[in-house]
């Protein structure tokens, strides 16, 4: 029914916002991601929106991205996945991060989602494993103007998978092997490939 609603941020809360669209206040959950990244109140937001529809309410949920709204639906179509569950997921993670996760199996990092147990995060990974593809992460993608940028980490794994798969590793692999190393903001891409290497070696 809407694609995204553009108008004036008027109000946030805890998990959701408020925004002005011609004198209608539409009150859009949101996740915490959002809520990190938006503007100021009373400027201009652009935010993809997705409604569902339940028999005694219409709730409409947003993001800043079209990629972020594709994977939330994706997300949406995973057995025992609400719209809540959903949110939650991408509250405690990007979509390149959920990408990262479900591609390396990493079950651990989904349930960190307030309300997904290891159960739910295991079938996240099993249902979403052939629509996710770990090429998106590398492509540009529409951002929204926000303070900071990309975070560095995302930038250095991303850099990191790249280079392992140049060296002979398949994606899987890589980032099977980066979701055990703890990446810190000190860490370059040389650091990072030399943990990962030393953990293959260990295998």
């Amino acid at each position: 029914m809407y694609s995204y609603i553009k108008g004036t941020l008027e109000e946030t809360m805890e998990d959701k916002i408020v925004v002005d669209n011609h004198g209608i206040g539409y009150n859009i959950n949101v996740p915490a991601r959002v809520l990190d990244a938006l503007a100021p109140v009373g400027s201009e937001v652009k935010v993809y929106t997705y409604l569902n529809v339940k028999e005694d309410a219409f709730s409409l949920y947003g993001f800043l991205t079209k990629d972020d709204i594709k994977v939330f639906k994706l997300l949406l179509g995973v057995g025992g996945i609400g719209p809540k569950g959903a949110l939650a997921i991408l509250s405690v993670m990007s979509t390149d991060d959920l990408r990262f996760a479900v591609m390396g199996g990493d079950a651990k990092a989904i349930a960190k989602a307030p309300g997904v147990g290891g159960k739910t995060a295991q079938r996240v990974i099993l249902e979403l494993k052939d629509k996710l593809n770990i090429e998106d992460v590398f492509e540009e993608k529409d951002m929204p103007q926000v303070s900071g940028g990309v975070p560095e980490t995302k930038t250095v794994k991303s850099e990191a998978v790249q280079a392992l798969v140049a060296l002979g590793y398949s994606s899987s692999e890589a980032l099977s092997v980066l979701s055990k190393i703890e990446i810190t903001e000190e860490m370059n891409v040389e650091d990072v490939l030399k943990a990962a290497l030393k953990q293959m070696a260990m295998v």
